[in-house]
Parts: C-alpha cells; structure tokens; sequence
C-alpha cells in the first residue's frame, strides 16, 4: 500500500517529540513493503528553530538515518493548496494526517483524499482535546474516517466530547532502530532529556530533579533540551545541573549509554487527567537499556509490568532511587533489562504499525471511505480488545525471559527481531525534497552523497548496539565518578 503522511516535520525533531515516533512509524511500515511519503510545510517552526540553532548538519543526520522516508514540502498557506494535496495523495491507499497541522491544511487534506478513496486518519499526540477543546473543534472531524489517540482517556474524549465513533487508542513506542542499549563508558550518573514544560511542571521539576540535585552534590547530573529561559538555566546552575543544550534523537542513545539512570517528570495533564499516556521518552529510555525512575505517574493502562520501572510518590524516594542506580551495577542492569523486556516485547514502532494494518485493513474491508457512517460504540470495545491482543503477550506474562533479551539486544539495526520482519537497507536513497527552501542545495546533495553509502552510514550515526552482557562485562572498566564517593 502507498501510506502518505502530513505532519508537522519528519527532517526536524527540534522541541519536536512527535517526529520520534512518526519516523520510526514511517520506517517500520516501508520495512513490511509498504510506500511511504512524507509532507510537511514550509517554514515548519521546529525545522526554522533547527537550522537557526544547529545549521544543515542535523538535516543531513536525518537523511542518512532514514533511507527509506521520501519528504516533500508543500505552500500551507498559498492558494494553491488544494492542488499540492492533489498530488501528494493521488493513488494514496491510506492518508495520516497529524494534528500539528493547521485546520486549513488538514481539513483540505481530508476532504481531498475522500474525494480519491483514500483511507483517511486523524493522529493525535497531544493533550489538546482536553487542555483546548476549541483548538480541535476547528477540525472536521466528520470528514475523516477515524482518530489515532495516543491514550485510551484522549480516544474517550473524542467519542464524547467531539462525536467522534470511530476512535483507536495508538499509543506511541520506541523506534528500536534508533533507540537501543549501546555499549558506552559510563561518564555521569543522572541523565535528564526534556524541556521546562511553559509551567506544566515546573514544581515538579525542581522537587523531584532540581532537589534531588542539590541534595546529592557527589552525583553528576546533565540536562539537554530546548527553551529554557535565562531563569530555568540559573536554577540548574544553582542545583549544580550541567546543562547542555539540544541532543537530536538519533544522538539521544549515546546520552543514555553514558548515564547510570535516567528520570521522568510527567507533564501536569498527564497526572491529573490523562492517565495512561506515558510519553515517548519513557518508551525511549526503557529501549535503550537505562534504569528510569518515574515522578508519581499512573499506568492506567497496564503498558508496563510492575518494576519495568521505578516509580516514586516522593522528592525523597526519587533521591533514594537515584543513588540506588548510580551506585548498585547489579540493580542497575537488572532493571535495565527487564524494561527493554518489556519494550520488544509490545511497545515497538514494528507493533504500532501491525496495529495500524489492521485498523487500515478493518476500514477497507468495511468500506470507510465510501460512506460517512461511523461504527458503533460496541464495534469500539471490540477493537479495543483486539489492540489489546494484537501484540500476542500479557501484560503480566511476556514470552521473552532476560536471558532471551540478553541475547537479541546486540543485534543490528539491519535485522532488528523486535520489528517482527527483517529490515534490510535500501539501496536507493528516497531524497529530501529539493522544493523545501530552507535545505539548501548543499545539504541536500550531502544528504544523499552520505546516504549512498547504505546502511553503514545509518549505523556510524546511531553508533554499536551491545547487550546487557556486554554491558556488564564492561562495568568494571567503566570511569571513576564522584558517585564512587556517595555510594562508599
């Protein structure tokens, strides 16, 4: 089938979570022979903040890393708008169209594609159904065959609050091409990857990361992210936080690979009122093989087994699980390996995309774009029971044992058996649309020179998978730190 995507950016990931997963969505349907196309707008926010902050290079990373994503570009806001989707959708079989685009371009994108028989999806990752209503409002819904919420409590929002029938949870996961265990001296203690968050959380942030800091001064603890203003920078300062800037996401397993243990702060919405959604950085960090001590958060959705996991209700339990990781080699590990367990076993972008298959699959049969009637909510359950059982384990009983873990965690990018199907790299490198005025001729030439070289290339950017073993046989070479002193 020909799957055709319109999202915010695929090239950029600056303050831009949502190409993690998309991408590697992207990358795991082309792997199971399906054609797969990418537009984007001009002067898309994250790629102008990129190349603002960082130039061509990161550009040219993503071109090199992501062989079989062909990305085009598009006027989201000229007259001929509705020409360009033309198009892009012609003898599309499936159009996704994600909900950072403008209500202009994604009501046109819809209504163009219907027009054609398009399989048409609404995707959202965002808490905006429920934090702003009136945003989504602006959207027809009506004109697509269904949503792509990322949590059950966002899909009930949809049915409810927007009509809204035909609705799938589609949770995100992680990309395990990208994000995987990489065998790396040990160089900090406490890695924090995210942004302050505009307010979401930022009592949160100080008590449970900024605190725990300052209360253990022997660790290192190193920070990246975007957007933190002149004050957040000087709290981390004060709390002895070394702040680093932007890690692009193919650079984030290296980050990991050198850090004892990560932690995750959960934004406000995620607590209070979306429970369940965990983000993508939890499926991240778990994928590549890092102890993640968790800030009060409720699996609602039983994604994880208990102690995938830490999980702390306290400042001072967070600092306990922190020091326990930096300075306990063996817990260290056998958290380590029990998430990833977790993470192969059912959160893999290759399971999203068996699961949108058979969303896909259930609508042509059903004919959806012939006719606008939405499913019932009984026809709802059903699929929810069967998304549930589409990734063939429990939550409580996974089929693989650590040991099975141990031994696949050292496999290639090439031939990943988290993904269910055997990745090869493509020969022909799917180019970086030359329309795009904000990629210079430069970069893009570089871009496809580099990606020539095949699946090397992918892998020199992600760096050496290793598994745990070999993780653990290196732990006594690992460098001295001052958390040798706290945990004396």
């Amino acid at each position: 089938m020909r799957f055709v995507f319109f999202i915010h950016s695929a090239v950029s990931d600056w303050n831009h979570g949502n190409a993690h997963f998309v991408r590697g969505l992207m990358t795991a349907l082309a792997r199971r022979g399906h054609t797969v196309d990418s537009w984007e707008p001009r002067g898309a926010w994250s790629v102008e903040n990129l190349l603002a902050d960082h130039g061509v290079g990161p550009i040219v990373d993503f071109a090199r890393a992501f062989p079989e994503i062909a990305v085009h570009s598009y006027d989201g806001e000229g007259a001929g708008l509705e020409d360009e989707v033309a198009a892009a959708v012609a003898g599309a079989d499936v159009v996704i169209v994600h909900e950072w685009n403008t209500p202009r371009v994604a009501n046109t994108v819809a209504a163009v594609a219907r027009r054609q028989g398009s399989v048409v999806l609404f995707h959202d990752t965002h808490h905006r159904p429920w934090s702003d209503p009136d945003a989504i409002a602006r959207f027809d819904l009506a004109a697509f065959d269904g949503v792509l919420a990322f949590g059950d409590v966002l899909r009930d929002i949809y049915r409810e609050r927007f009509g809204v029938e035909r609705a799938w949870t589609f949770h995100e996961a992680a990309d395990v091409e990208r994000f995987r265990p990489l065998n790396r001296e040990k160089t900090q203690d406490v890695a924090w990857i995210g942004n302050w968050g505009d307010g979401e959380r930022t009592e949160e942030l100080r008590a449970f990361w900024l605190d725990s800091a300052r209360a253990m001064p022997e660790l290192r603890f190193v920070a990246h992210g975007v957007r933190y203003p002149a004050e957040a920078l000087a709290e981390l300062a004060d709390a002895g936080v070394e702040f680093r800037g932007w890690a692009p996401s193919l650079r984030v397993p290296e980050v990991f690979a050198a850090s004892r243990v990560t932690l995750h702060v959960p934004r406000r919405a995620y607590v209070q009122a979306l429970r369940g959604i965990p983000t993508i950085r939890v499926f991240e960090a778990l994928a590549c093989g890092i102890p993640l001590v968790s800030a009060p958060w409720l699996d609602a959705e039983r994604l994880f087994r208990p102690g995938d996991y830490a999980s702390v209700e306290t400042p001072r339990e967070m600092r306990e699980q922190l020091l326990r990781f930096a300075c306990d080699d063996d817990a260290r590990l056998e958290q380590a390996a029990r998430g990833l367990e977790t993470i192969l076993a059912r959160h893999t972008c290759g399971h999203r995309a068996d699961e949108l298959l058979s969303i896909v699959a259930a609508l042509q049969s059903a004919g959806a774009s012939a006719s606008p009637v939405r499913v019932s909510g009984d026809a709802h359950l059903a699929d929810a029971e069967r998304r549930a059982s589409t990734d063939g384990v429990s939550v409580d009983a996974h089929p693989a044992s650590p040991a099975a873990v141990t031994s696949t965690n050292g496999v290639s990018a090439e031939a990943h058996p988290s993904d269910g199907v055997a990745a090869s790299a493509s020969s022909e490198r799917m180019p970086v649309d030359d329309a795009h005025p904000t990629i210079t001729a430069d970069a893009l030439a570089s871009a496809n020179a580099l990606a020539s070289a095949g699946a090397s290339s992918s892998t020199e950017t992600v760096g050496v998978s290793a598994s745990p073993a070999t993780t653990a046989a290196s732990a006594s070479t690992e460098s001295t730190s001052a958390a040798e002193a706290a945990c004396a």
